[in-house]
């Protein structure tokens, strides 16, 4: 069970690598940052050589075509959030700042395991402050075409209920159910790897889309075969990153959910348009205080370090 302590890292961290869609170098910089900061950007390397502050919120969401994207292109935007996203939320990371030179999050080795690890490096942190959480309290739905998303009341945690099912037989139909821990975050779901179509590079790159994508970044998919020489890290493979894109996706509510989502050949589009219409109406959700656990009068550090739970809170 994740604390109910809100929580930082514990030193600065940095990681580089390319866009999977813009195939551009950046660097990004993980910060600590105080208690009720949250998740926020600071974008930086602009043409006008003004920094930006961007909040890694629902409404800050700009687009969801093939990755999730944060702010305004014009004046700045952080694309493919999704996977530092759900690294920070699935290992219980409430407050960072994360500076980038770039406009998009680099894709490293199509997971969040390079962000667990980065994290694991500096350790979590715990405050004095209490975590906050959204707690559903009745069922909101979204669907496209086939595909649909729903978030259900759940008050013990978070649950994950994620079914796809693809035409082509390397796929086919997957589904998969976990309970959200820092525990089963790392090892049901941080290492599964975005994946794509060889039929579909052309008109990839045409659109603008995947110029930085290749095996060593995305499970290449043939009509009868897997590309990639080392073949896939679990059998569902697939179903796994989707849930690990809508761990991210979904931790843009700002606060963690108390909550079941159930999708069904769901995507980035409706794994926001589903947190927007659970947001829509108070009616649907309440903002509640998790319980302060302080079973040995210390909290943990990713690394096995403890440090005292009534530290001061970080700045």
């Amino acid at each position: 069970m994740k604390s109910s302590l809100q929580a930082t890292l514990g030193a600065p961290v940095s990681l580089s690598g390319i866009g999977v869609h813009s195939g551009k170098t950046v660097n990004v910089h993980l910060h600590p940052a105080q208690a009720n900061h949250g998740i926020v950007f600071l974008r930086t390397g602009l043409p006008n050589g003004r920094d930006r502050l961007i909040e890694a919120r629902h409404a800050s969401v700009t687009a969801t075509e093939l990755c999730t994207v944060l702010g305004q292109r014009e004046s700045g935007a952080v694309a493919t959030v999704e996977h530092l996203m759900s690294a920070l939320s699935g290992l219980g990371i409430d407050n960072a700042l994360i500076e980038i030179d770039g406009a998009e999050v680099p894709i490293l080795d199509g997971s969040a395991a390079a962000f667990v690890d980065a994290i694991d490096q500096v350790g979590i942190v715990r405050s004095r402050a209490v975590r906050k959480q959204i707690r559903v309290l009745r069922p909101v739905r979204v669907e496209k075409g086939i595909g649909s998303a729903e978030l259900l009341p759940n008050s013990k945690g978070f649950r994950l209920d994620v079914e796809i099912d693809f035409q082509n037989p390397i796929i086919g139909r997957q589904r998969k159910v976990v309970d959200l821990t820092p525990v089963s975050f790392r090892r049901e779901i941080s290492r599964a790897r975005t994946f794509g179509f060889i039929g579909d590079v052309e008109k990839l790159w045409k659109a603008g889309f995947a110029l930085g994508a290749s095996l060593e970044n995305t499970v290449a998919i043939g009509d009868d075969q897997v590309i990639n020489p080392e073949g896939l890290r679990f059998a569902d493979e697939f179903v796994r990153h989707k849930m690990l894109d809508a761990v991210g996706d979904l931790s843009l509510a700002g606060y963690p959910l108390l909550a079941t989502y159930r999708s069904y050949c769901s995507g980035h589009r409706l794994n926001v348009a589903v947190l927007e219409e659970l947001l829509s109406d108070r009616a649907n959700y309440a903002i509640v205080d998790g319980e302060a656990r302080r079973e040995s009068g210390y909290a943990e550090i990713g690394n096995g370090i403890a440090v005292p739970a009534y530290a001061p809170d970080l700045h």
